[in-house]
């Protein structure tokens, strides 16, 4: 333990005079006093046993047992426990791929596996081991097609992720692109044109008009991809946290960008290859080598340092523990949990907006500060808010009939409360 009287008048005159002031005050002169602290008010030291009492009680502030209902980009999702007990092995737990890559062969055979799992979701003929996360995924998409097209400008449409559209924003004004943003653009000088389906409201979208040479990219989600034939673009790009990722309050994430096989030199990010050694033998490394790091910075792709190698992993295991039928049924569970919260809704009197949708939905409810946080106090997270009026309410495969039907049971109450007033 810190002791004070350990540090001497002497020990702090040295220390000052080494610093190059002349008192402890003066060495704070440019900190404002009003912003100083008075005292760290902390108490005295405990042992162990006493610390993790207290951790303890103050960790039963906290609950954690509500019916969640929210999404907008990170879903509730049941994650096998072997996922995490593989990823915490050793030879995976990184959170960094080797740089001399190939002296792992079983990371690299991973990596190599998400591929081919985002390719056969996706219907694309190449995907590159992963990037930072959804959001730099839109934004590294649209560089790679100013790239292939020589052209500056972008559309992007406007019921995206706004998260993700802040981080286009940045990306392409960092990267001299002029970006449009609306409901649809006709103009011939653009490089690509980026919509997603399943949009920010949860309705499921179908491409936008080819009108030049311009790339279509699409932002999808996996889950969606599962049940619905994928979107043939020229780009897709996506979030891997519907595969096995925990909400782990907003991260680490991982994103993809999958593309046609006549793209994929500008394919930003790290590339598996398989190959042969001298031997014969299956030889996994990485290929297309087109990051800072590898290569001359002018020509490089990206210079995204980090591709989330082990959240990608997880995902990959993920996929191969369900396996199709396994996605299948989760997906298909989604999707009737959701459309059956909507249909009860809309026997209460809520007016649900989406025409087609795969299980994120929105729903008029008046008052939308009013009814998340009566519906909080019966212990339902009941969705997110997008205006004073509308909540975006998303369903997964563990919301079976009973939340369900405790999700009605609540909306009913704050609909009879209504009327009586």
């Amino acid at each position: 333990m810190y002791n004070e009287e350990a540090l001497t008048d002497k020990d702090r005159a040295q220390m000052l005079e080494v610093i190059g002031v002349k008192s402890v005050e003066e060495l704070y002169d440019s900190i404002p006093f009003e912003a100083r602290m008075k005292s760290l008010d902390l108490s005295d030291g405990f042992d162990e046993i006493e610390a993790q009492r207290n951790i303890k009680n103050i960790s039963k502030a906290n609950n954690v047992d509500y019916l969640c209902f929210l999404g907008g980009g990170a879903k509730k999702r049941y994650i096998p426990s072997v996922i995490s007990d593989i990823a915490s092995r050793f030879e995976f737990l990184s959170c960094y791929t080797p740089y001399q890559a190939e002296i792992s062969q079983g990371s690299l055979r991973a990596m190599y596996e998400f591929q081919s799992v985002i390719c056969t979701l996706v219907n694309q003929d190449v995907s590159n081991a992963s990037v930072y996360d959804g959001a730099s995924a839109c934004a590294e998409a649209i560089l790679m097609a100013s790239r292939l097209t020589k052209k500056r400008k972008a559309f992007v449409s406007s019921d995206i992720n706004l998260n993700y559209l802040e981080v286009i924003k940045t990306y392409l004004w960092a990267n001299g692109i002029e970006l449009v943003v609306g409901e649809d653009c006709s103009d011939n000088e653009l490089c690509a044109k980026l919509y997603q389906s399943p949009n920010r409201f949860g309705e499921l979208k179908s491409a936008p008009n080819k009108n030049s040479k311009e790339l279509i990219i699409a932002c999808v989600d996996l889950m969606s991809c599962v049940l619905y034939e994928p979107p043939k673009v020229d780009i897709t790009v996506g979030d891997v946290q519907s595969f096995g990722i925990g909400l782990n309050f907003g991260g680490a994430y991982a994103g993809f960008i999958a593309c046609k096989d006549e793209y994929k030199r500008q394919l930003p990010g790290r590339i598996a290859g398989k190959s042969v050694d001298k031997n014969g033998k299956i030889a996994y490394c990485l290929t297309l080598q087109a990051r800072e790091q590898h290569i001359r910075r002018e020509k490089a792709t990206s210079n995204i340092c980090s591709n989330q190698a082990l959240v990608a992993f997880c995902a990959n295991l993920y996929a191969r523990k369900m396996g199709k039928s396994g996605l299948v049924k989760i997906a298909k569970a989604s999707f009737d949990n959701a459309h059956n919260l909507a249909n009860k809704l809309i026997e209460l009197g809520f007016e649900v907006e989406n025409k087609e949708f795969f299980d994120e939905f929105v729903v008029n409810v008046g008052n939308s500060n009013k009814f998340l946080e009566f519906m909080k106090e019966k212990n339902i997270l009941a969705g997110s808010t997008i205006d004073d009026k509308r909540v975006l309410v998303a369903v997964s495969e563990l919301n079976n009939e009973i939340e369900i039907e405790s999700y009605i049971e609540a909306a009913q109450k704050l609909s009879l409360i209504r009327i009586a007033h």
